[in-house]
Formats: structure tokens, C-alpha cells, sequence
């Protein structure tokens, strides 16, 4: 018995304190939902998400959420595709800048949101000139936003593996470099690269400062727009769009136990 690990009562009172602290919110937002003006419960505001008659007025959050949905994919083809082969370049052939890597990918996270929009509005105003204003324009500025979480995900997930036996190891059988990336060093990190993306995700799904400073409509400023004429709709999405964050999450933790599986 682990002589440092807290007593089994411990354990409880820790995981219950932790689990009201997330679960009160989250009943409490469901019941307001709920709650009609005589004060009793019902799901009308629910079903009205899907009456044709009320369309109208949340129409912004799906049109927002549509376009949110978009750049989550654009953002998590940036970090494959871009960051994690980039960083196992660093892991495999330029060990020495791993220091200045990780003061790049972590300098984010200690800029605050309004400042990176400042930097960015001249950038945005070149790339609105060649490649348009689409909301998908954004994933540039929230792939520099997540970089320090999905870093951090897939350099854990690097850390744990032996790249550099499995590369060399590939290479020897004849293997050339991007079937190396592909079908050897990326299911070694499939566990840091679903982690990634599900915070990339969640990042995209809950930004407002940038979009709105850059005037497009995503998830989070249509549902602002929204809830100064109702306010229940933006609390429904927002429970909606935890659920589905949530249900990532189980997916990723199948997936990344299956990995474990067949690996052992």
C-alpha cells in the first residue's frame, strides 16, 4: 500500500467536492431550461429548437454553430497535419531546438486574446484580400490559440514513445519517410494526437474574444446575439455543446484503450 496515497475517505470527499463543483452548474442551467412561468418543469423550450415557427429566431446559432463546426476541422488538420509532423522533426532531428520549440509553442498561453487580435488584424486584413473573409479564415488565428494545449498533448504522447528506434527501425525494412509518419510513428501517438484535437475542438467551440474582434460569426457571438432576445437558447446550446465535447471524450478514451490493447 502506497503510504503517500490519501486515505480511502479522503478519496471520496476529494472526487465528490470535485464532482459538485462541475455538476451544480451544469443541473442548475438544465433546470432553468426547464423552468416555465408558473413555476413548474417542461421541455417546451427544447422542443422548440426543432419548430419550424421559432427557427427563425435561433437562426444564428446554427449558422454560427455551422461555422464553428468548419473551423474545428480546418484547426485540427493544422495540428496533424502541421504541428505534430513538425514536432517529430524536432524529436528525431533537431533534439537541440526542442528549448526554443517549446518557448514558441507555450508563448501563447501568456498572450492575452485582444492582444494576439491586434497583431493579427494586418494579417487578416492580407489574407481578406487574397483568400476572402470566410469565417474559415479564423482557423490560422485559433491554431496559434491552441497550439500550447495540443503541444503539450502530443509532446506527452512523443515523450512515451521511442521514436527514434521505431524510425530507425522502419527505415532499415525500406520504408520511406512518410509511411514512416503514417503507419508506424503516428498509431504510437494516437493517444496525444485524439487529445489534441478534442482540446482543439473545445478551444473553437468556446472561442469569443477573437471572433468577435474580427467580426465573424461563430458558436459563441451568434449565441450572444441570440440571447439578448432569449436567453434560454444559448443555455440549451451550451448544454448541447458540452454533451457533445463529453461524448469526444469517451471516444477518445476508447479509442486510445484499444490502442493500449493491441500494442500490449
Amino acid at each position: 500500500m502506497n503510504r503517500l496515497a490519501p486515505a480511502r475517505a479522503t478519496r471520496w470527499i476529494i472526487g465528490i467536492l470535485v464532482g459538485a463543483f462541475f455538476a451544480i452548474p451544469l443541473i442548475s442551467t438544465f433546470l432553468y431550461t426547464l423552468r416555465t412561468a408558473d413555476g413548474g418543469l417542461s421541455f417546451e423550450r427544447w422542443a422548440a429548437l426543432l419548430d419550424p415557427a421559432a427557427s427563425a429566431a435561433i437562426k444564428p446559432i446554427w449558422t454560427g454553430l455551422g461555422n464553428s463546426l468548419i473551423l474545428a476541422v480546418v484547426t485540427v488538420a493544422i495540428v496533424l497535419l502541421l504541428l505534430a509532423p513538425t514536432m517529430i522533426l524536432v524529436a528525431l532531428r533537431f533534439p537541440r531546438l526542442r528549448p526554443i520549440f517549446d518557448f514558441t509553442a507555450l508563448l501563447p498561453i501568456s498572450i492575452p486574446a485582444i492582444v494576439l487580435v491586434v497583431g493579427l488584424t494586418p494579417l487578416y486584413l492580407q489574407i481578406g484580400r487574397t483568400l476572402g473573409t470566410g469565417t474559415w479564415t479564423l482557423a490560422f488565428a485559433y491554431g496559434v490559440t491552441v497550439l500550447p494545449f495540443a503541444y503539450r498533448s502530443i509532446q506527452a504522447s512523443i515523450d512515451a514513445a521511442d521514436l527514434r528506434t521505431l524510425s530507425e527501425a522502419a527505415r532499415s525494412l525500406g520504408a520511406s519517410w512518410p509511411v514512416v509518419v503514417w503507419k508506424v510513428l503516428a498509431p504510437n501517438l494516437r493517444q496525444g494526437l485524439l487529445s489534441a484535437s478534442l482540446i482543439s475542438i473545445a478551444v473553437v467551440l468556446g472561442e469569443f474574444t477573437i471572433a468577435s474582434l474580427l467580426n465573424r460569426q461563430v458558436f459563441q457571438t451568434a449565441m450572444v446575439v441570440v440571447g439578448k432576445q432569449d436567453a434560454y437558447a444559448p443555455a440549451i446550446f451550451t448544454l448541447l455543446a458540452l454533451l457533445f465535447c463529453f461524448l469526444l471524450l469517451l471516444i477518445i478514451g476508447r479509442a486510445a484503450r484499444g490502442n493500449r490493447k493491441a500494442t500490449s
